[in-house]
Protein backbone atom coordinates (compact mmCIF):
# COMPACT_ATOMS: atom_id res chain seq x y z
CA UNK A 1 0.00 0.00 0.00
CA UNK A 2 2.85 2.36 0.74
CA UNK A 3 4.26 1.66 -2.69
CA UNK A 4 0.99 2.72 -4.31
CA UNK A 5 1.00 5.94 -2.28
CA UNK A 6 4.56 6.70 -3.42
CA UNK A 7 3.63 6.09 -7.06
CA UNK A 8 0.55 8.24 -6.89
CA UNK A 9 2.40 10.96 -4.98
CA UNK A 10 5.31 11.09 -7.37
CA UNK A 11 3.28 12.06 -10.46
CA UNK A 12 1.42 14.62 -8.36
CA UNK A 13 4.69 16.06 -7.07
CA UNK A 14 6.16 16.11 -10.58
CA UNK A 15 3.02 17.83 -11.84
CA UNK A 16 3.28 20.37 -9.01
CA UNK A 17 6.93 21.05 -9.88
CA UNK A 18 6.05 21.47 -13.56
CA UNK A 19 3.16 23.81 -12.87
CA UNK A 20 5.26 25.81 -10.40
CA UNK A 21 8.11 26.09 -12.89
CA UNK A 22 5.83 27.20 -15.72
CA UNK A 23 4.00 29.78 -13.64
CA UNK A 24 6.83 31.15 -11.48
CA UNK A 25 9.99 30.92 -13.58
CA UNK A 26 9.50 34.28 -15.38
CA UNK A 27 8.57 35.91 -12.07
CA UNK A 28 11.65 34.46 -10.34
CA UNK A 29 13.91 35.58 -13.18
CA UNK A 30 12.47 39.10 -12.89
CA UNK A 31 12.82 39.05 -9.09
CA UNK A 32 16.45 37.94 -9.21
CA UNK A 33 17.31 40.32 -12.06
CA UNK A 34 15.98 43.27 -10.04
CA UNK A 35 18.27 42.29 -7.17
CA UNK A 36 21.50 41.59 -9.09
CA UNK A 37 20.99 43.56 -12.33
CA UNK A 38 22.35 40.80 -14.59
CA UNK A 39 19.74 39.07 -16.71
CA UNK A 40 21.83 36.07 -17.80
CA UNK A 41 22.94 35.34 -14.25
CA UNK A 42 19.33 35.77 -13.12
CA UNK A 43 18.22 33.11 -15.63
CA UNK A 44 20.91 30.74 -14.39
CA UNK A 45 19.99 31.38 -10.79
CA UNK A 46 16.29 30.80 -11.53
CA UNK A 47 17.22 27.38 -12.88
CA UNK A 48 19.16 26.75 -9.67
CA UNK A 49 16.09 27.70 -7.65
CA UNK A 50 14.02 24.99 -9.30
CA UNK A 51 16.83 22.45 -9.08
CA UNK A 52 17.03 23.07 -5.35
CA UNK A 53 13.27 22.90 -5.10
CA UNK A 54 13.46 19.38 -6.53
CA UNK A 55 15.60 18.38 -3.56
CA UNK A 56 12.59 19.10 -1.34
CA UNK A 57 9.99 17.32 -3.47
CA UNK A 58 9.18 14.88 -0.64
CA UNK A 59 7.86 17.73 1.49
CA UNK A 60 6.34 19.95 -1.21
CA UNK A 61 2.74 21.00 -0.84
CA UNK A 62 0.68 23.14 -3.15
CA UNK A 63 0.05 25.63 -0.33
CA UNK A 64 3.73 26.17 0.48
CA UNK A 65 5.53 25.74 -2.84
CA UNK A 66 5.33 29.43 -3.86
CA UNK A 67 6.84 30.69 -0.60
CA UNK A 68 9.49 27.97 -0.76
CA UNK A 69 10.48 29.07 -4.28
CA UNK A 70 10.88 32.69 -3.17
CA UNK A 71 12.73 31.63 -0.03
CA UNK A 72 15.24 29.63 -2.11
CA UNK A 73 15.56 32.51 -4.62
CA UNK A 74 16.14 35.00 -1.80
CA UNK A 75 18.91 32.82 -0.31
CA UNK A 76 20.58 32.37 -3.70
CA UNK A 77 20.54 36.14 -4.26
CA UNK A 78 22.12 36.75 -0.85
CA UNK A 79 24.83 34.17 -1.57
CA UNK A 80 25.44 35.69 -4.99
CA UNK A 81 25.74 39.22 -3.58
CA UNK A 82 28.08 38.09 -0.81
CA UNK A 83 30.39 36.47 -3.36
CA UNK A 84 30.13 39.51 -5.65
CA UNK A 85 31.05 42.01 -2.93
CA UNK A 86 33.78 39.80 -1.52
CA UNK A 87 35.23 39.55 -5.02
CA UNK A 88 35.06 43.35 -5.36
CA UNK A 89 36.85 43.79 -2.03
CA UNK A 90 39.55 41.33 -3.03
CA UNK A 91 40.02 43.02 -6.39
CA UNK A 92 40.32 46.40 -4.72
CA UNK A 93 42.79 45.00 -2.19
CA UNK A 94 44.97 43.40 -4.86
CA UNK A 95 44.79 46.52 -6.99
CA UNK A 96 45.84 48.70 -4.08
CA UNK A 97 48.49 46.45 -2.55
CA UNK A 98 49.44 44.38 -5.60
CA UNK A 99 50.67 47.49 -7.39
CA UNK A 100 52.78 48.38 -4.36
CA UNK A 101 54.37 44.94 -4.30
CA UNK A 102 55.04 45.11 -8.03
CA UNK A 103 56.50 48.60 -7.70
CA UNK A 104 58.67 47.52 -4.76
CA UNK A 105 59.92 44.49 -6.67
CA UNK A 106 60.62 46.52 -9.78
CA UNK A 107 62.34 49.21 -7.73
CA UNK A 108 64.44 46.58 -6.01
CA UNK A 109 65.56 45.12 -9.35
CA UNK A 110 66.43 48.56 -10.69
CA UNK A 111 68.33 49.45 -7.50
CA UNK A 112 70.31 46.19 -7.75
CA UNK A 113 71.16 46.90 -11.39
CA UNK A 114 72.30 50.42 -10.58
CA UNK A 115 74.37 49.14 -7.68
CA UNK A 116 76.06 46.61 -9.97
CA UNK A 117 76.83 49.38 -12.49
CA UNK A 118 78.21 51.56 -9.70
CA UNK A 119 80.52 48.72 -8.61
CA UNK A 120 81.74 48.20 -12.18
CA UNK A 121 82.63 51.87 -12.56
CA UNK A 122 84.19 51.86 -9.10
CA UNK A 123 86.75 49.32 -10.34
CA UNK A 124 87.78 51.78 -13.08
CA UNK A 125 88.60 54.61 -10.65
CA UNK A 126 92.18 55.25 -9.56
CA UNK A 127 93.11 53.32 -6.39
CA UNK A 128 93.17 56.37 -4.14
CA UNK A 129 89.91 57.81 -5.54
CA UNK A 130 88.27 54.36 -5.18
CA UNK A 131 89.39 54.12 -1.55
CA UNK A 132 88.05 57.59 -0.71
CA UNK A 133 84.74 56.85 -2.46
CA UNK A 134 84.29 53.48 -0.71
CA UNK A 135 85.08 54.96 2.69
CA UNK A 136 82.56 57.76 2.17
CA UNK A 137 79.78 55.87 0.41
CA UNK A 138 79.87 52.40 1.95
CA UNK A 139 81.63 52.90 5.27
CA UNK A 140 79.82 56.21 5.87
CA UNK A 141 82.96 58.01 7.03
CA UNK A 142 83.19 61.78 7.01
CA UNK A 143 85.80 63.79 5.11
CA UNK A 144 87.84 64.52 8.29
CA UNK A 145 87.83 60.82 9.24
CA UNK A 146 89.01 59.78 5.77
CA UNK A 147 91.59 62.54 5.74
CA UNK A 148 93.00 61.40 9.07
CA UNK A 149 92.97 57.69 8.23
CA UNK A 150 94.67 58.10 4.82
CA UNK A 151 97.00 60.90 5.93
CA UNK A 152 95.68 63.23 3.23
CA UNK A 153 94.55 66.82 3.45
CA UNK A 154 90.82 67.44 3.70
CA UNK A 155 90.93 69.32 0.45
CA UNK A 156 92.51 66.32 -1.34
CA UNK A 157 89.86 63.98 0.08
CA UNK A 158 87.08 66.40 -0.99
CA UNK A 159 88.54 66.62 -4.50
CA UNK A 160 88.80 62.82 -4.83
CA UNK A 161 85.27 62.43 -3.48
CA UNK A 162 83.86 65.09 -5.80
CA UNK A 163 85.62 63.67 -8.87
CA UNK A 164 84.69 60.06 -7.99
CA UNK A 165 81.03 60.92 -7.46
CA UNK A 166 80.97 62.88 -10.71
CA UNK A 167 82.49 60.02 -12.73
CA UNK A 168 80.11 57.45 -11.27
CA UNK A 169 77.08 59.73 -11.66
CA UNK A 170 77.87 60.34 -15.35
CA UNK A 171 78.39 56.60 -15.91
CA UNK A 172 75.07 55.76 -14.22
CA UNK A 173 73.29 58.38 -16.39
CA UNK A 174 74.57 56.56 -19.47
CA UNK A 175 73.26 53.26 -18.08
CA UNK A 176 69.78 54.67 -17.49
Amino acid sequence: MEEKDMQTMNPTTNQLLTETYNSLCPIIIHYINRKINDYESARDMAQDVFLRLMEYKQILRKETVRSMVFFIAHNLVIDYLRRYYRKQEMSAYFYEYGVTVTDETESSVIANDLSAQENLKLLQLSPQRRTVYIMSRFQEKTTPEISEELCLSRRTVENHLLAGRKEIREYIKLCI
